[in-house]
């Protein structure tokens, strides 16, 4: 694990950036060596996105956590935590992997242009103690992790479906700039998300190709 309490050129998905105010909140990346072949890279994310939920869940009761395709954490209709994860493959075999994970603590302002972010605290109107809220995020993180096999596969798969932000709800999405009325359906075993429109038809999109519209 490398942390940081203040990082000068946060890095998100794509051309994002992640602000965060010094000493405020988790910025720190985890280095992994996964004994998995590369075409299940994506089960990995999904492990680490539950075990962000499960903490979130456990910390904010009586609030809606869920992940935003495909690796953002929502308290509610706010983005309250970002994960950027970057690969290194050779042939078929997953060398290891950098995840870069950023979560909003005790800011309680944002001057950014993100449309939508919020902290723990912003929340629950309480403080925290980072060190404490590192290692409760550590070890439900690595309990998801650690306990990755062929036979918690399917169980992973199934509660990330679950805990996807607007499942099953109808909304307006750009798919290829143009703004389609569909509904979230799933994601497949490439990570790519499902859509339905109202004809019942499936669009299959990768992260370049949809935009939430919040």
């Amino acid at each position: 694990m490398i942390i940081t309490d203040y990082q000068t050129a946060g890095k998100g998905t794509d051309t994002n950036t992640w602000e965060s105010e010094k000493g405020k909140n988790l910025t720190f990346s985890l280095i992994l060596y996964p004994a998995v072949a590369a075409e299940q890279q994506f089960i990995l994310n999904k492990a680490v996105a539950l075990g962000i939920c499960d903490f979130l869940r456990a910390e904010i009761p009586g609030h809606k956590v869920s992940i935003k395709w495909p690796n953002d954490l929502y308290i509610d209709d706010n983005k309250v935590c970002g994960i950027l994860i970057q690969n290194s493959v050779t042939g078929n075999k997953l060398e290891y992997m950098v995840v870069g994970i950023g979560l909003n603590v005790n800011q309680m302002h944002f001057t950014s242009n993100a449309p939508n972010p919020v902290s723990m605290k912003m929340v629950t109107g309480q403080g925290y103690n980072l060190d404490e809220i590192l290692q409760k995020l550590w070890q439900s993180i690595f309990e998801r992790y650690g306990n990755i096999s062929p036979r918690t596969t399917r169980k992973i798969e199934s509660e990330y479906q679950t805990a996807l932000y607007r499942l099953e709800e109808w909304h307006d999405y750009l798919v290829n700039e143009i703004k389609v009325f569909s509904k979230i359906t799933s994601t497949n075993a490439y990570g790519q998300l499902l859509l339905e429109n109202q004809s019942g038809e499936t669009i299959v999109c990768d992260l370049k190709e949809v935009k939430f519209i919040i």
